[in-house]
């Protein structure tokens, strides 16, 4: 057995996903896992559609095991997100981790990492800090002080970032999986546009909150599972939908709550405070936060935070369950030989909750408030308790 493990959001499932999980078989592995972000994704939104129909694609175009990357490591930076689902990952037993990226170079982007974690990195980092870059561009230019311009241009695009930071989370967990990287073709990350064959999440959910048409883009199964819950009214979640709940949840917050969100630095909870109680709109908010230093999707992952109760406090260990979303034969296989050896308890039942530990029911229980939320992004919401009652997705009919 030769356990592939990938880290994602599917949202949704589209044709560049499936690529990568038809090369990583054709590389030798016999089973895939995936660790995917729930009902809420790291761009500081809702996902399209609800994450145990997300899972359903991912199983129906190849991937065996589906578990969930909890709230707090899904919605926050590239950094936690890695650490989260690395962990996670090993839990599983996983021996490869499999990703796309710009490059397509393993060993570059190991080599960043590398560099990134060394003791001689920090000093730079601080200098280019001080002559008023944004943390990005300080961060390349520090690299490229250290490693030189080639390994420092890989942060220039946004996979092989999250690539570089999957490798520095295995590293700092010493962890003994290997790296598989398939270069990413078509259409680029968050492109509004596509190519003959291929196009971005971002441009599917385009197309799907316009009702237009985007199964040329998606694997068959996945695309008829995205129809079907459009036509049942449980897709597209859209933020605008809950915009007033969101502010009327921001302007009611004391200042000291700012204080608790995660990825909170350098007054920037002041900015948040001040910009909630005069925003009339979202967008209107997140201009008054935004500026070089703190771009918008940093921004929006805080708004759509402090309107869950996502602390800081969350993120900063790992993540205390294997959550269970999905799984064919050979996912029930990489779950028999992980339990004798994982790190965290397997979450598969609703009965598996009641055995968890004080930390892990407090995240199994801001997952569930979340969900309940979710549901309310819809056209058609859906009632509360859904978290506890729909159970996983098993499909047995397409190996």
């Amino acid at each position: 057995m030769q356990i592939a493990g990938m880290i994602c959001e599917y949202n949704p499932f589209h044709l560049g996903h499936l690529a990568l999980v038809e090369e990583t078989r054709r590389q030798g592995a016999t089973h895939i896992v995936a660790v995917m972000s729930g009902n809420y994704v790291q761009r500081g939104e809702p996902a399209l559609l609800e994450k145990r129909m997300r899972a359903k694609q991912a199983l129906r175009c190849g991937v065996d095991l589906v578990v969930e990357l909890p709230l707090p490591w899904a919605m926050s930076t590239a950094e936690t997100f890695a650490r989260g689902g690395v962990f996670l990952l090993d839990c599983l037993g996983a021996d490869v981790i499999s990703f796309g990226s710009e490059c397509g170079n393993a060993a570059l982007l190991i080599k960043a990492a590398k560099d990134l974690l060394s003791s001689e990195f920090p000093p730079l980092l601080r200098e280019e800090l001080q002559n008023g870059c944004t943390f990005a561009r300080a961060r390349e230019r520090a690299l490229a002080r250290l490693s030189g311009p080639e390994t420092a241009a890989v942060l220039q695009t946004p996979n092989n970032t999250l690539g570089v930071e999957y490798c520095k989370a295995l590293l700092s967990q010493s962890s003994p999986m290997r790296v598989f990287t398939m270069q990413r073709v078509g259409a680029s990350h968050d492109s509004f546009t596509s190519d003959a064959e291929t196009a971005s999440a971002s441009y599917i959910r385009s197309l799907a909150a316009g009702g237009m048409d985007f199964a040329p883009y998606m694997p068959v199964p996945a695309a008829e599972i995205l129809q079907a819950e459009l036509d049942a009214g449980h897709a597209p979640a859209s933020l605008e939908r809950m915009e007033r709940a969101i502010l009327a949840k921001l302007r009611t917050m004391e200042p000291e709550a700012f204080v608790c969100l995660p990825d909170i630095s350098e007054g920037l909870e002041n900015r948040l405070y001040a910009a909630a109680r005069k925003a009339a709109s979202l967008e209107e908010l997140y201009a008054l936060v935004k500026t070089k230093r703190y771009p918008l999707a940093r921004i929006r992952r805080l708004v759509l935070s402090a309107f869950l109760g996502v602390t800081n406090a969350l993120t900063q260990s790992f993540p205390p369950y294997v959550r269970i979303l999905g799984m064919n034969p050979r996912g029930a296989e990489i779950l028999h030989v992980s339990k004798m050896t994982t790190k965290r308890p397997i979450i598969a039942n609703s009965s598996d909750i009641l055995s968890l530990d004080n930390i892990a029911q407090n995240v199994i229980e801001l997952e569930s408030q979340s969900t309940d939320v979710y549901s309310l992004f819809f056209p058609n919401p859906s009632p509360c308790g859904l978290e506890w009652t729909a159970g996983i997705c098993k499909v047995w009919d397409n190996m």
